[in-house]
């Protein structure tokens, strides 16, 4: 770790973590919880995502309003997601509203009040959101995809929640399950730009007090099953996802994974793109992703085509699945290599990017990896840690999810036994 980057665990279980850039005149700030969709149970699906849109809906001391005029009045913007293991909350300001930021965000976390007719409406909001997402294929195809991968468990929940759940989550489940998950020991304060560690270190002492001290049950362990789910519409595409059990971040083999997901359907040069897209004209849309966990991953193939196209379309990509674990030539090893490592290099000269950074890596590795150390590993990888990544993930067991006119689609049986040769 360079000296730029300093952590202090604070006797209250707090972490802190900076990364100070001189040379900026920004800061990005946030505070990241480790607590996210697979930390909720069925009855309260979708508690983490309510939580992120009701930290700016008042305080006990800012409405809603407040919230908003006093981080635009000095040119900042304020933001949150929710993911599967965590729930961030964010800023970005000037150098000198650190402060304002660090206190904003405090005020959100420790003191939002859930006003009933806020709560209401932000539920109306929600609503819309699931909506809007049931009727997007491209979109919902995968949340059908990670609730047939994992199975009735908290890692196959939808991130937004069910609309039965939100309907019925009462104010009291929300102020439960932040009492519950939003405890010191689970928090990262980040900042990266123009602040020291000393002067995060006194923010977060200040802002960041409050938070409440409780016990909470660690997540239950992610138990990838796979199978098969079809949800035929009539739609002018059917959008499909091909998917496989994948390796955690602390694995040996993520780096190959990463590698393997950039040049087999990373990009325009990849062989899914080159070959299905280019080639044959199959698709519009292709593409490869490795989403890694804590203790697992999935790594999947998303696919449109047309309902005509869909029965070639499988095949040809079970042919790339079956022919990179077989070999991988050096020329696209590098090409693999240069593209993650520019996406890496490249998100060093954001601020935000980096305060996203520190926070992941405390609390994936309990420590911030230096660039060096990731650039190194990368390098260090072969043609043969790539093939043999490919062929520990594709003769697993396949998860299958897809919407729109199915009906010339393979059957999971085929594709299991396709793989498997």
């Amino acid at each position: 770790m360079t000296d730029t980057i300093r952590t202090t665990r604070l006797p209250s279980g707090l972490t802190v973590v900076s990364e100070t850039m001189p040379h900026v005149g920004t800061v990005s700030l946030g505070a990241y919880v480790a607590a996210g969709t697979r930390h909720e149970r069925e009855e309260e699906n979708g508690a983490s995502h309510f939580l992120e849109h009701m930290a700016f809906k008042g305080t006990t001391r800012r409405s809603a309003a407040k919230i908003a005029e006093e981080i635009e009045d000095v040119g900042g913007h304020l933001n949150a997601y929710t993911a599967r293991e965590r729930t961030a909350y964010y800023a970005k300001v000037l150098k000198e509203d650190a402060a304002l930021a660090a206190d904003i965000i405090g005020d959100i976390l420790q003191h939002s009040v859930f006003d009933p007719e806020e709560l209401e409406r932000e539920r109306g909001v929600i609503l819309q959101e699931i909506g809007q997402a049931n009727d997007t294929p491209d979109d919902i195809v995968f949340d059908h995809f990670q609730a047939t991968a994992y199975p009735g468990q908290p890692m196959g929940l939808p991130t937004l929640g069910t609309e039965a759940v939100i309907k019925a989550m009462p104010r009291e489940a929300l102020v439960g399950y932040m009492r519950t998950h939003y405890t010191p020991d689970r928090v990262v304060v980040a900042a990266a730009g123009a602040i020291t560690h000393e002067a995060l270190l006194e923010l977060a002492a200040e802002h960041f007090s409050a938070l409440p001290v409780a016990t909470a049950a660690p997540a239950p362990e992610a138990r990838y099953e796979g199978g098969e789910f079809r949800d035929s519409q009539e739609l002018d595409q059917v959008h499909l996802v091909l998917g496989f059990p994948a390796m955690a971040y602390a694995d040996p083999q993520y780096h190959a994974g990463l590698l393997l997901s950039t040049l087999l359907g990373g990009g325009m040069s990849s062989r899914l793109f080159q070959e299905v897209r280019e080639k044959r004209g199959l698709v519009y849309a292709i593409s490869s992703f490795l989403s890694p966990y804590l203790d697992g991953g999935t790594f999947g193939i998303y696919a449109g085509t047309g309902e005509a196209e869909a029965a070639e379309l499988v095949p040809v990509v079970l042919g790339e699945l079956a022919a990179v674990q077989q070999r991988v030539t050096e020329e696209e090893l590098a090409r693999a290599k240069a593209q993650v490592k520019a996406s890496l290099l490249m998100s060093l000269e954001s601020t935000s990017s980096r305060c996203e950074q520190i926070a992941h890596h405390i609390h994936t590795w309990g420590r911030v990896i230096p660039m060096e150390e990731t650039l190194a590993k990368l390098a260090a990888v072969t043609a043969e840690d790539v093939a043999a990544s490919a062929r520990r993930m594709f003769r697993a067991a396949p998860t299958l999810a897809a919407v729109g006119p199915v009906s010339k689609l393979p059957r999971l049986p085929m594709i299991a036994e396709k793989l498997a040769v």
